[in-house]
């Protein structure tokens, strides 16, 4: 059970960095006009390579972290998707991310046990 705790609390943190990321690198790339976009494209690129170093420290073998991860990927990406750019989603994208939720806990639990 504690290893799941951690399993979920290394996606929480690689998921916030990676959709953190990609929200400053989007920022960078649009919002942003010359030198000033460095800061935000060198921050995001930081936050990208934090992602990848955190989901790969989770302790389960890739192809269940990964079920987990896409699951709460959907959940992140909607609150940082909110808090960056005031988007709310819409009923579509609430039916989608249910079926997102329920096939990543198939893929990391409908197996046999470890």
């Amino acid at each position: 059970m504690f290893r799941y705790l951690i399993v979920i609390g290394l996606l929480i943190l690689a998921t916030t960095m990676e959709t953190a990321g990609d929200a400053l690198v989007r920022m960078g790339l649009y919002d942003r006009v010359g030198l000033s976009r460095i800061p935000m494209l060198a921050v995001g690129a930081v936050l990208l390579f934090g992602y990848g170093l955190m989901l790969n420290l989770a302790p389960l073998p890739f192809e269940r972290v990964v079920g987990l991860y896409i699951a709460t990927l959907f959940i992140i990406w909607q609150v940082v998707s909110y808090i960056s750019f005031r988007a709310v989603p819409n009923m579509t994208i609430l039916i989608g991310g249910a079926f997102i939720i329920v096939g990543g806990l198939i893929v990391s639990f409908g197996g046999a046990a470890e």
